[in-house]
């Protein structure tokens, strides 16, 4: 997934990143929903061993067709000072006129990190605030998505609807990929960190929300719902924010870092609601405690923003000629 957020930014239009890479990103729970759906028909036909089968070769088969069809990206092959008909050739498939070129030069929006790459770019003086804070926000969304999807249904029968009820409102919550592309067409044209910081502080909102609407089962559908797309838009929007703020250099281990270090809070919220069921908080205060979470993202990203305030710029940033 890091690779292909950052491979999927490296080839779009500077005036429509986040919109394509948004929607690229979609794949992947829509992916998990039809993998759901899939093995919910397989295994009464064919036994669950049928979905690991079907699993492990889909991956097998898509890397024979990425093998063939996938082209590097051409800024890292610039990067790294690859023979100049090889970027030609690939070039070339997007355009003609790049068959006659002679040179190429690479532009970076990013500060310069000469004879850096990877982490040492990810943790550079230039980069760790706003990497910390890249973390920060993903570990802090996850936190949402994993404690509402894992105990709602729980908390919601618990509260006094009946399970089927219970169920049918809570798998509401994960929707909302449709949203991201929308969120992508606003981070192309206002400042993306304040865009996604305003869907984390509306998700706090809503989040909070479904705490006090329990006793109403049309304002209770109403809000899961709205929390579910506006969670999953600020958190499908993360990826293309920290592949457009890293430069070709950092910019894969960039992403990468974000999601493996916001997976723990996947571990946590689910921890987390636990601890807080543990300590009898009540229905209302347990999403009470969840929503903070959601504020605490929208503040990084703002932070994010305060300490790198041209990195969201739209304008293009230092030519280097890197060797062609």
């Amino acid at each position: 997934m890091p690779n292909a957020v950052t491979l999927m930014s490296e080839y779009c239009p500077d005036g429509r990143r986040a919109t394509l890479v948004n929607l690229m990103f979609c794949g992947f729970p829509l992916g998990a929903a039809c993998g759901g759906f899939l093995a919910a028909w397989m295994i009464p036909h064919f036994g669950w061993r049928s979905v690991l089968l079907v699993g492990g070769s889909a991956p097998l088969l898509l890397s024979v067709l990425l093998l063939i069809t996938l082209p590097e990206s051409v800024r890292y092959m610039v990067a790294k000072g690859y023979p100049i008909e090889n970027i030609r050739a690939t070039l070339s498939r997007i355009s003609s006129s790049a068959a006659n070129a002679e040179s190429f030069f690479m532009t970076e929006q990013s500060p310069a990190t000469a004879g850096k790459g990877g982490i040492r770019v990810v943790l550079s003086r230039s980069f760790l605030i706003g990497s910390i804070m890249l973390w920060l926000a993903y570990f802090m969304g996850l936190v949402i998505f994993y404690a509402s999807i894992n105990w709602m249904p729980i908390l919601l029968k618990e509260a006094g609807l009946n399970p089927q009820s219970a169920t049918l409102i809570s798998a509401l919550f994960p929707l909302g990929g449709v949203g991201a592309v929308l969120c992508g067409f606003l981070m192309d044209r206002f400042n993306p960190n304040r865009v996604i910081a305003a869907c984390f502080a509306l998700t706090a909102i809503s989040v909070y929300g479904i705490g006090q609407a329990v006793g109403n089962i049309g304002w209770l559908i109403l809000i899961v719902f709205a929390a579910g797309v506006l969670m999953n838009t600020a958190q499908s929007s993360l990826p293309a924010l920290a592949a457009a703020f890293y430069p070709t250099q950092g910019r894969g281990t960039g992403v990468a870092w974000m999601l493996g270090i916001g997976r723990f809070g996947g571990i946590a919220g689910s921890f987390l609601v636990a601890e807080l069921t543990r300590q009898h908080f009540t229905f209302g205060g347990i999403f009470t405690v969840v929503a903070v979470a959601g504020a605490i993202s929208c503040i990084a990203l703002l932070v994010k923003q305060a300490v790198h305030p041209h990195s969201a710029s739209s304008g293009v940033g230092k030519t280097e000629p890197l060797g062609h």
